[in-house]
């Protein structure tokens, strides 16, 4: 079954099913496997390790860890918002650090082969990114309950994709392809309707979907759910790339993924506490 994901899309392997999926794949063709006439025999190739829970895992985790990582090395390293000046290198930081991240995800969810390093480099350009929006968040909200609005967010998407997971395989969800298909379209959608915002925010007019009145709670709540339904197109596509004997090293662009369902859902769900705050 072919994958409308399109981070996954790009990955042969993750379309294939049974045991052909793994079988000889970047192995190279020896004629059958027969000596020719004159020419030693060719030395038996050496397979590649599988695609394991434990290398998602492990993967995931760098890649989480590096994010988490540059997020915090944002938050101290940038100056505390009290001067134009402060606020102007946390926007500069959250400019490039969104705009590499940007470039990275397409890169990333298009190339054959995936690429541990840009990955990486995704996950750093990332958490630069969400370091200076938390920030900001932190200081236009702040709160001392539950530690501010920033760890409740923290809190709140681990314990989304902890729920999601428990539901995924306690419930025995299946993913069929019209639920693919919708993911997909409302994840464009989305993201088509937040570059139309951008593009009207140059000419001084928007529609107020990154706004915190009640279009904005709408369009964040909306992002939320999509952002858990995100997450359950993840966990199928790695069960079913573990069960076709997949290369380990796809086991980035399952932690790729993930990261991108991780911080969809924490930054509409930050969205969503600072305007519940307001109230």
């Amino acid at each position: 079954m072919q994958s409308n994901n399109p981070v996954f899309r790009r990955s042969e392997e993750f379309n294939r099913s049974g045991a052909a999926a793994y079988q000889g794949f970047g192995e190279p063709q020896y004629g059958g496997g027969y000596a020719q006439p004159g020419y030693p025999a060719p030395e038996a190739p050496v397979r590649q390790g599988r695609m394991t829970i434990d290398s998602v895992v492990q993967t995931t985790t760098i890649t989480l860890g590096i994010t988490i990582i540059a997020a915090a090395v944002t938050w101290f390293a940038t100056p505390a918002i009290e001067s134009t000046e402060a606020v102007g290198v946390l926007s500069a930081a959250m400019i490039v650090g969104s705009g590499a991240a940007f470039i990275l995800s397409l890169v990333n969810s298009f190339k054959r082969v995936v690429s541990p390093a840009l990955v990486m480099a995704f996950a750093v350009a990332e958490g630069v990114a969400l370091g200076a929006l938390s920030k900001f968040y932190d200081a236009m909200f702040p709160s001392d309950q539950y530690g501010g609005i920033v760890v409740q967010a923290v809190v709140g998407t681990f314990a989304a994709f902890a729920g999601t997971l428990a539901a995924y395989k306690f419930f025995d969800i299946q993913v069929g392809q019209k639920f693919r298909t919708f993911v997909i379209a409302a994840m464009f959608g989305m993201v088509a309707l937040s570059l139309m915002e951008l593009v009207l925010g140059l000419f001084g007019s928007q529609m107020g979907l990154f706004g915190f009145g009640p279009l904005g709670l709408i369009f964040a709540v909306g992002g939320l759910v999509l952002g858990v339904f995100m997450l359950i197109l993840d966990f199928d596509f790695v069960e079913q790339g573990i069960r076709n004997g997949i290369p380990e090293r796809e086991s980035w662009r399952a932690s790729f993924a993930l990261l991108v369902s991780l911080v969809w859902i924490y930054t509409n769900l930050l969205r969503i506490l600072a305007i519940l705050q307001q109230d």
